[in-house]
């Protein structure tokens, strides 16, 4: 019996799928390239390394305070460091975990269409059932890819202490297997996991009410503004879920060998616990949120309470 059109978009294997599919990795991989410089500074930021000395300036108000560089000056000094290829350092393992995300979702995706139910229904009940859903592909798509995240992680924060430890995907997987066995590829995967899962619940749940109870059907630009409530949310709530990220790479490198992972740089945690307690009480929970305007902040000790 022939098939549909429908029925051949949606079966994995054939031609018009694999297409697909291969637009979206090589799309993913595209914008991953372009991205990493900012997702370098980020990191290092975000790991306390701090190698240029802050400016002095004042605020909207005349106040003097300290700031430390922005995106461009840190960009610039790793550029004069290890050259304009070293802004791409940890890119390979980067793109693997992007691309392993990528063919889950794409997997998952295909198997919904051929059972998608086509009611308009809008309830809470259908929310609650299609964001669960998306929450079971969500830890899985992060349990196979989170070993590529913590390579990757690493590779870049070998730019404190100027290792060469990890350095392409095969040397790193067995460094990280003789020194910490299977759990090595898993560090920080707790917090990374639950920043995704309140990100993903709080995302869906606030654009249901929002586009339930705030928005109008009367309002002509009604259906405008619900296609991009999801949108908005995200941007908020990704402020909120911040600082699960934050203590996942910092946990990734921590007490791994490398300097930034190690003391006086960063001291070592027990527990990903332990390290968002220790950065809540320096008021460090949002280092390296922000590329621009960073102020020195208040507190400097780099000492961590038992």
């Amino acid at each position: 019996m022939d098939r549909s059109p429908d029925d051949r978009s949606s079966l994995g294997d054939e031609p018009g799928s694999v297409e697909v599919d291969s637009g979206l990795l090589l799309l993913g991989a595209g914008v991953t390239t372009l991205t990493h410089p900012l997702i370098y500074v980020k990191l290092l930021i975000q790991l306390g390394h701090e190698p240029l000395s802050p400016t002095m300036g004042t605020t909207l108000f005349g106040r003097r305070v300290l700031y430390l560089p922005g995106f461009f000056s840190y960009a610039q000094y790793i550029v004069k460091v290890d050259g304009k290829i070293g802004l791409f350092r940890g890119l390979s393992t980067r793109i693997m975990s992007s691309t392993v995300s990528t063919v889950i979702r794409c997997r998952v995706k295909q198997a919904q269409l051929s059972s998608k139910d086509d009611s308009t229904d809008a309830s809470l009940r259908k929310v609650v059932k299609e964001t669960s859903q998306e929450m079971i592909v969500q830890c899985v798509s992060r349990v196979l890819a989170h070993p590529f995240h913590v390579m990757s992680v690493r590779c870049m924060a070998q730019f404190v202490g100027r290792e060469v430890k990890y350095s392409g995907i095969l040397r790193c997987i067995s460094k990280i297997f003789q020194e910490e066995g299977i759990f090595g590829f898993y560090v920080g995967v707790v917090p990374h996991m639950l920043g995704e899962v309140v990100f993903l619940w709080c995302c869906n749940l606030l654009a249901h009410f929002i586009n339930t109870y705030a928005v109008d059907d009367s309002f002509s630009q009604a259906s405008a503004i619900r296609g991009y409530s999801r949108f908005v949310m995200g941007i908020a709530v990704s402020v909120l879920t911040y600082p699960f990220m934050l203590v996942a790479d910092i946990m990734a490198v921590n007490n791994c060998g490398l300097v930034a992972g190690l003391p006086p740089h960063s001291p070592i945690f027990r527990s990903w616990l332990h390290c968002w307690k220790h950065l809540s009480q320096q008021g460090l929970l949002f280092r390296g949120s922000s590329f621009f305007s960073r102020r020195v902040p208040t507190s400097s000790s780099a000492s961590c309470d038992d």
